[in-house]
């Protein structure tokens, strides 16, 4: 190892990091003032002095505010820190405002503040620095590092305060001054841009023709580049300082042309709105003057939205590879003692060593780190490694990079997260400052993957938690097919309230049942599994559709909860071919008969579950043919910004008219194809086909007379005889429903009534009276006993039974089995 280079030596003999500061300060503050100059100031801190984030805050139009004019790095909500400070507040930037004198705060001082907040790793420092005389201001800078600034740091943010030349030019400003040729400002609240005449000639507009819209201008882009560049113009989506991205517009002939973007958002004060200015230039004509600063800042901003460890890989890779023209890269973490792979560039096996290319496991390859000495020992040591050409390696290691190798640990949290490799085939000539860099994204890096690991986990967590309230699977139904699709919304983590449900009921009945609980939290996805459940206890108890609701709305009021409900419920007779609809503040059902034809049934409907608590919830009746479709959704589907609710739900029912409804399935996912996500979405099909073989049914009020048993009997006797029953399985049922009257004229109170059914070969008996009490079965009669034993000879006689609760009572039900007779005219057997 003794011919080993590492980065210490390539480098050693140059300048100290404030050294390297002050020569780059002096080069930017003596170049000719740029709108984006105190951007590349504040950018030293990111690279030179191992900031995460840094920000400049000074008073406003009002004294009493300290504004945030200018940052770099992550997002500043990742810390806690706000747009604006009360300058006689007691916050660190107030208090160096008044003072004049630097703040530092470690983690234990931050814990304790107001405004504390929970960040991925446990060393979070923050330093503020003047501006200058005390009331000029401050700088803010945060760092993930273990202890904080060092000295040398501390020394980098001092001469970058001391650099710091806040006020915009009059002109991008919006104070009233002639805006450069190639300048805009555009007002966040209106709409309304100022723009010089370069910018309408790239544009290809006159000064006359011109409205002074924004949305004049978006129409022109490339619809493909149009939502990035929406993140940018929308307020909702920014925060505070620069602002750089290249996009395309159309031409009348020719390919479009690329312009770039850089600019940034100025806070609004008092009276006056924010405004996002800067300048717009044609691409092609621009030179390249993407320095290592400009890396850095770029790849602090792809880390600062990437979600999960695959995104933050692509984001390394992005930022690396190009600019740095290496021709491999690889980043792995680290699991034990196995260097695991997340991200290859390129991806194929075969632009990788052979001992990667032996451990391959399915999409990406897994080391043991003992085969790489080499590397296990830059991880242990913490630092950035670099390697020339010809240097002695392992050739786990050699291979990756012939013509030179970087290894960059990635610190995270006090331990290390993994490391970043990246490989040249030809001889690479390593700059003086190119350890900074590598050293800058490494930082960035590692807590990026900490993060997408929280984001991993809670998304995991979160879909686990939406999984268990929902159901694990539909029931099959006699005679219809249900199919139901969640999809949860992409713009956060939080579990959202949207559930459905398919319940299947006495009689051939099924409820169909969709909702939505206001939210996006744990408070909502436990309100929503709640109600959940409450509806399905009704629904099984027999209730009608609307007291189903009427009792689910009573419940949520009960509960003193802030959130209210919105449900549509359907309840299906599927012998029949009809069905009851009652909604609570929800959409209408969607109906596409079998014709093809689609309809948006105008159900009568309540106010949300929860907010009223005398509601009445109007039943509308349904009539189904065969092959007909009920389609049930949530808002998230058919609502958007920019479209009214109706509108959605016509384009629904233009989809589901184009759908197959031979595969329920595949009909389903075509719905949801295009959903925005920006809200969680909720799909529950059922396509009616009808019973094959409908039952014979027919019912018996039970009049409390003396003879009501005989009449039972004789009923029951006259309706069988119809039906054809045979004359051993007549006397059973004779027998079954002599008890089953009897116990509830003796037992109950209130009407009773007889019903039977009979399909396929089976003949259900069943009582139905008005107690809620299910009769018990004695463990043992004696021979004196003078009651007791009617549920054991109905229970000797059946091949089943047992009771249901139906509304405000129960159902006694006992099964017989009819031995299938041969058709008429055939010989018997033997």
């Amino acid at each position: 190892m003794a011919n080993v280079v590492s980065e210490g030596a390539a480098v050693s003999g140059t300048r100290t990091a404030p050294e390297r500061a002050e020569a780059a300060l002096d080069t930017l503050t003596a170049a000719p003032a740029t709108p984006d100059r105190l951007r590349r100031v504040l950018e030293q801190a990111l690279v030179l002095a191992g900031a995460a984030f840094v920000g400049v805050y000074t008073p406003g139009d009002d004294p009493s505010q300290l504004l945030l004019a200018e940052s770099a790095g992550l997002p500043r909500t990742l810390y806690g820190l706000r747009d604006g400070y009360p300058a006689t507040g007691g916050s660190p930037v107030a208090e160096t405002h008044r003072t004049g004198h630097p703040v530092r705060l470690g983690p234990a001082e931050l814990a304790d503040c107001p405004e504390a907040r929970r960040t991925p790793s446990p060393d979070f420092s923050v330093a503020v620095l003047p501006l200058g005389p005390a009331g000029a201001g401050c700088l803010l800078a945060v760092t993930e590092r273990p202890g904080g600034f060092g000295p040398d740091d501390r020394a980098c943010l001092e001469l970058i305060a001391r650099a710091v030349a806040v006020p915009v030019p009059a002109a991008l400003a919006g104070d009233g001054g002639e805006l450069p040729p190639d300048a805009f400002s555009l007002a966040m609240d209106s709409g309304r841009v100022e723009v010089g005449d370069d910018i309408l000639r790239l544009f290809g507009l006159g000064r006359d023709a011109f409205d002074g819209r924004v949305e004049t201008l978006l129409g022109r882009t490339v619809p493909e580049d149009l939502p990035a560049l929406m993140s940018v113009v929308e307020a909702d989506h920014m925060s505070i300082g620069d602002r750089e991205l290249e996009f395309r517009i159309l031409q009348p002939s020719g390919p479009p042309t690329w312009l770039r973007l850089r600019g940034r958002l100025l806070p609004g004060g008092e009276g006056r709105a924010a405004r996002l200015v800067g300048t717009v230039a044609d691409a092609s004509t621009l030179r390249s003057d993407v320095t290592d600063v400009a890396r850095v800042q770029r790849l602090a901003a792809a880390l600062a939205t990437a979600g999960t460890v695959k995104d933050v890989g692509k984001a390394v890779v992005a930022a690396l590879r190009g600019p740095l023209q290496a021709d491999r890269i690889a980043l792995a973490e680290l699991e034990n003692d196995r260097l695991v792979v997340t991200v290859l560039d390129p991806p194929g096996p075969e632009a990788w060593p052979e001992l990667w290319r032996s451990e391959w496991r399915t999409e990406w390859p897994d080391a043991p780190v003992r085969a790489m000495p080499t590397l296990a020992a830059a991880l242990r040591e913490g630092r950035a490694r670099i390697w020339p050409a010809g240097s002695p390696l392992e050739p786990a290691l050699a291979e990756v990079g012939p013509g030179g190798l970087a290894v960059l640990p990635l610190p995270a949290g006090g331990r290390m997260a993994g490391a970043c490799l990246i490989g040249w085939d030809r001889p690479h000539d390593f700059g003086a400052d190119e350890r900074a860099l590598l050293t800058a994204c490494a930082g960035l890096t590692g807590q990026a993957l900490l993060r997408a690991h929280a984001f991993d986990a809670e998304h995991e967590l979160v879909g686990m938690l939406q999984r268990t309230l929902l159901p694990r699977r539909l029931p099959r139904l006699p005679g219809a097919v249900a199919v139901a699709r969640y999809l949860p919304t992409t713009a956060g983590l939080e579990v959202g309230g949207d559930w459905y449900d398919v319940i299947p009921l006495a009689d051939h009945h099924v409820a169909l049942v969709i909702g939505d609980v206001q939210g996006h939290n744990a408070g909502a996805a436990t309100l929503m599994g709640q109600m959940r459940t409450a509806l399905r206890a009704y629904a099984a108890e027999g209730h009608a559709p609307d007291v189903v609701v009427a009792h689910a709305n009573r419940l949520l009021l009960e509960m003193e909860t802030d959130l209210f409900a919105t449900c549509t419920y359907v309840d299906v007779d599927i012998e029949q071919g009809t069905a009851w609809v009652v909604r609570a503040g929800h959409l209408q059902p969607v109906l596409r008969h079998p014709d093809g034809t689609t309809e948006i049934v105008r159900a009568e409907g309540g106010p949300p579950l929860g907010v009223l608590g005398q509601a009445d919830f109007p039943m509308t009746p349904l009539r189904l043919l065969p092959g007909t479709v009920i389609a049930l959704t949530t808002d998230g589907l058919v609502e958007s910004p920019d479209a009214d609710i109706d509108v959605g739900m016509d384009r629904f029912a233009a989809e589901l008219a184009a759908a197959d409804p031979a595969h329920l399935g595949l009909a389903a996912d075509a719905l949801l194809t295009g959903a925005r996500r920006a809200d969680d979405v909720a799909l529950l099909l059922m396509r009616y086909d009808g019973m094959a073989v409908r039952p014979l049914r027919e019912s018996w009020t039970v009049w409390r007379v003396p003879e009501a048993v005989r009449h039972a009997r004789r009923f029951t006797r006259r309706t069988l005889r119809g039906w054809d029953v045979p004359q051993d399985t007549l006397d059973t049922a004779l027998l079954v429903v002599s008890e089953l009257v009897t116990n509830a004229l003796v037992h109950t109170d209130g009407q009773v009534r007889l019903d039977m059914s009979l399909i396929n070969h089976r003949l259900r008996l069943a009582v139905a009276d008005s107690s809620p009490r299910s009769p018990v079965k004695p463990p043992s009669i004696g021979w004196e006993a003078t009651g007791g034993r009617g549920i054991l000879l109905v229970e000797a006689v059946s091949a089943a039974w047992g009771t249901l609760p139906v509304s405000g009572g129960k159902q006694v039900w006992a099964d017989l089995a009819l031995a299938e007779r041969p058709p008429r005219g055939s010989a018997p057997d033997g």
